[in-house]
């Protein structure tokens, strides 16, 4: 059973809820969507290699794990549900490792557009967070690209193309693996498999810069709720602190043993929550930017981190095949 957050004196996390069967597979991605029958509760949803999406609703106003509806499930993937963003508008969008990118209402399940490529093409998803926008980033994997969608329809918009490099880089160096839009929706983010993230201006559609540090794939980005500070989770171990606007680094976040698979930051700007494939999740207290506490209720790597969007929840997807959530205060 689980309680309902409470706000306790110090800022940690504590274990509200874990379900261990939440998935036949490993738990890889998540998505916190708000109900549109009440603005004032939230779903979360969930994606696995064992290629569903669920959809997990709070019960009787408690932050429980207990109630259980699946929204959608895919059919003919060979491979599972990598990435998965919301928006305000009530659109899930999902994307899977066979190159298909699917977007549906939240609260009746339709689909509302499938957007084709090729396998290895559609990896991170992410929608712009403009008011009424129904815009999705993609990254565009070995397409070395952005790729931006109207999730109503399907229909391209814009195309942002990875910069050349002047080093040498791997075949699969410019691989486009994460997105992440700056809270005004002005800039696009993308990780790339060579250790770089390319910061684009969408309304030029030009890359504005781009950021160095990691050796690595850089496996999630997000952007702080005021737009100045650019957070990068890597397969070198850790988490980058950048200033998104000087294009400078500001912190390497240290203290993972193995890749930091996905992170998150809180909506007050207060902390950042890393999730890596050595089964624990780390709180970082971004004021002096230091870990703040470590959690290890999972027994696989944790795949992916969210906040929920009034910053009183953190969820968590592990290859243990489990969900689990826990109250911030």
């Amino acid at each position: 059973s689980c309680a309902s957050p409470r706000r306790h004196p110090m800022v940690k996390l504590s274990v509200l809820c874990h379900r261990a069967d939440a998935h036949d597979a490993d738990a890889w991605s998540l998505a916190w969507c708000v109900d549109a029958a009440s603005p004032d509760r939230v779903a979360l949803l969930t994606g696995s290699l064992d290629e569903s999406v669920k959809r997990w609703m709070p019960g009787d106003g408690e932050a429980r794990l207990s109630d259980l509806t699946r929204v959608h499930a895919y059919t003919g993937h060979t491979l599972g549900a990598c990435a998965l963003d919301a928006n305000a508008a009530g659109l899930v969008a999902a994307s899977a490792l066979d190159g298909v990118v699917r977007a549906w209402d939240a609260a009746t399940g339709e689909t509302s557009a499938a957007v084709e490529s090729a396998p290895g093409e559609s990896w991170g998803v992410k929608f712009d967070p403009t008011p009424g926008s129904t815009l999705l980033a993609i990254g565009g994997g070995t397409s070395q690209s952005v790729r931006v969608h109207d999730a109503r329809d399907g229909e391209r918009k814009q195309t942002l193309e990875l910069p050349a490099t002047t080093a040498e880089t791997p075949k699969n160096g410019r691989f486009a693996q994460s997105v992440a839009y700056s809270p005004d929706g002005k800039r696009i983010a993308c990780g790339a498999m060579d250790g770089t993230v390319a910061v684009f201006d969408v309304k030029t559609g030009k890359c504005a810069h781009t950021l160095a540090g990691h050796v690595a794939p850089v496996r999630d980005v997000t952007f702080s709720p005021d737009g100045k500070t650019l957070y990068t989770a890597s397969d070198d171990g850790y988490a980058h602190v950048y200033d998104a606007h000087n294009k400078s680094l500001i912190e390497s976040l240290s203290g993972h043993k193995s890749w930091v698979l996905s992170l998150t930051a809180s909506p007050d700007g207060t902390a950042l929550v890393t999730g890596s494939s050595d089964a624990t999740i780390k709180l970082w207290d971004l004021k002096t930017r230091s870990c703040a506490q470590t959690m290890t209720d999972h027994s696989d790597a944790v795949w992916c981190v969210r906040f929920s969007p009034d910053g009183a929840a953190l969820a968590a997807a592990s290859a243990d095949r489990s969900v689990s959530l826990f109250n911030f205060a």
